[in-house]
């Protein structure tokens, strides 16, 4: 999964300097020159089996085949390391970067401190906040057109590690230091411009001012811009970046009143902050608003679509639950007496309430727990959900998998080649391999298997998706194999993990995890809900497995030995066709 570049370039031994050369020490991870802030750093390589490896005088534990990945404390700066084997010496420098701001030296600001960063536009009457980091004991204030708001020293607050320290169980707050670090707020009750903050710190009797990097604005709730959605899925997000969680995407057309900006996000009306490039201002549109009264119905054949007639686009969210799909419609209200359901193969009932002002909620209850997919999409004003029916599933023991297909994506492939083994074999080919031998396991079963790739080239994760959505499989399963951030413990990892995203898939990974962890007395990593591009689609289950760690020594041998690939292939595919029998 982590992309690990270093000395090695391919899947034989072949240093970077030397076409073939013969077999030698090689660090494939850290590069010569690497960066990192973790508190210690693991090293990926190999040597010839004989011998020992030295890192830093010290010897180290390596595989049966001479793999290592050890892992070493780290302090902040430089970090020199010996990597040594016989007569071969390689140098290897590691900076550790702080974590805690830089504070600045004398009258000044801290470089980039000051917030907010970028344009941003609120309602009257909401906070507006300011931050910045100064040298201890100063005075710290900001000028916002006629009024001056004091920025104060803040207490102690913990700090959140990034979501990756989930993959390695090291996800606990952390304690950072407040030292020079001011916050303050205000609010304005009148539509105006503010222009650009000004910053003002005074420190021994002399006094800076700096200008902020953005301008505010306070927006008039009689003139609210109306935005509407062109891409086919707008990201709605819970805040404005990408480093917030996604929301139900809105389908193209959805039109929302903006609420708020911060830079080139817009908030609208519903909560939602989606990226304006995304969208479109409608000029002189009121603020989106509708009712609906009869809600359509029609069975097509692999699905059942729910009609909901509308005066405009509003934007949508879905929850799924076990046995039930809910809808919500926001910006609604209902003028609803009939609705027909006839006696629908997927479908045993159809509830809908006025959850609050503006905001109607249908909520389906289905005739099995298991779901197989859905999609959302505007026809003019009108909003269609297709709801799929399950699939055919085969009853003859030889063809167990007769009448379903099935969509494989081997991870990766040309210029993203993923993780690295400690040789420099990459995950992409593997990916592949191990793809193909379970393309074969599934067509002996009876599968239709669509390929994203193959052979050796890149497939962007925008077109993995529209395959998976086109294609319409009844399941979808994306090959991986893992590795770790830099301060993960790549000697003791190991293990097959399985990754979902959607309700509708969560029976299936946890299924295949212990059904494959169980045949082949694998290590258990875990099961992971993780908002990745291939566990996203909303079209078919879809799950991402991670079939064992290229950065660990011992587990590497198993992942290239042809044996153990067959067996891997045979024993997901094998997953497979249990799944399906126990959904039937």
């Amino acid at each position: 999964m982590k992309n690990l570049l270093g000395l090695v370039i391919l899947g034989c031994i072949v240093t970077s300097s030397v076409a073939l050369a013969e077999p030698s020490l090689i660090v494939v991870f850290p590069q010569t020159s690497y960066q990192t802030s973790a508190q210690k750093i693991f090293f990926l390589g190999t040597a010839p089996p004989d011998g020992q490896v030295l890192i830093n005088s010290k010897p180290i534990t390596r595989s049966k085949a001479g793999h290592f990945s050890p892992s070493f404390p780290l302090q902040l700066g430089e970090n020199l390391f010996t990597v040594r084997h016989d007569n071969q010496e390689l140098q290897i420098k590691v900076t550790r970067l702080p974590t805690d701001p830089e504070l600045p030296q004398g009258l000044a600001f801290a470089k980039d401190s000051l917030t907010p960063v970028v344009d941003i536009a609120r309602l009257p009457g909401e906070l507006i906040c300011f931050s910045a980091i100064a040298p201890p004991n100063a005075n710290v204030s900001v000028n916002l057109a006629n009024q001056t708001i004091a920025l104060s020293p803040q207490p102690q607050q913990a700090q959140l590690p990034s979501n990756l320290a989930a993959l390695t169980g090291q996800n606990q707050p952390y304690a950072q230091s407040s030292v020079g670090n001011y916050k303050g707020c205000t609010t304005v009750a009148t539509t105006v411009d503010l222009g650009q903050p000004q910053f003002q710190l005074t420190l021994n009797g002399k006094t800076i001012t700096q200008p902020g990097a953005g301008k505010i604005q306070i927006l008039s709730r009689a003139e609210l811009p109306v935005s509407e959605v062109t891409v086919e899925s707008g990201v709605a997000r819970t805040g404005p970046s990408t480093d917030y969680s996604r929301l139900t995407p809105l389908p193209k057309g959805t039109r929302a009143t903006v609420t708020g900006r911060e830079g080139e996000w817009l908030r609208l009306d519903y909560g939602a902050w989606i990226n304006s490039k995304e969208t479109r201002i409608l000029p002189s549109a009121i603020p989106p608003q509708t009712i609906i009264r009869s809600v359509g119905y029609r069975q097509l054949p692999g699905a059942t679509e729910i009609v909901f007639p509308l005066q405009v686009p509003v934007p949508v969210s879905v929850q799924q639950s076990e046995g039930a799909f809910a809808l919500t419609l926001y910006n609604t209200t209902a003028q609803t007496d009939i609705i027909r359901l006839d006696d629908d193969p997927l479908i045993s009932r159809l509830d809908w309430q006025q959850e609050a002002p503006e905001q109607v909620k249908y909520t389906f209850h289905l005739k099995k727990a298991q779901q197989w997919g859905y999609k959302l999409r505007y026809d003019g004003t009108t909003l269609v959900l297709a709801l799929r029916h399950p699939p055919k599933i085969g009853n003859t023991r030889r063809k167990a998998l007769a009448n379903l297909k099935i969509v494989l994506d081997p991870g990766h492939g040309g210029k993203e080649t993923g993780a690295s083994g400690p040789t420099g074999y990459l995950e992409k080919d593997v990916n592949l391999v191990i793809s193909k031998l379970l393309r074969d396991e599934l067509v002996k079963r009876g599968a239709t298997v669509v390929m994203t790739r193959e052979d050796d080239k890149e497939v962007s994760l925008v077109e993995r998706q529209a395959i998976i959505s086109q294609e319409e499989p009844a399941i979808a399963l994306s090959i991986h194999h893992n590795s770790l951030p830099d301060d993960g413990d790549a000697e003791k990892t190991k293990g097959f993990g399985t990754f979902w995203y959607q309700p509708q898939a969560h029976n299936l990974a946890i299924f295949l995890q212990n059904y494959v962890v169980k045949k082949l007395s694998r290590p258990h990593y875990g099961v992971f809900w993780n908002n990745l591009a291939l566990t996203r689609p909303a079209a078919a289950p879809s799950v991402l497995l991670e079939l064992g760690f290229m950065s660990n020594p011992d587990e590497f041998e198993q992942i290239v030995n042809p044996e153990e690939q067959k067996k891997m292939a045979n024993a997901i595919a094998q997953g497979i066709t249990e799944w399906f029998r126990s959904v039937r």
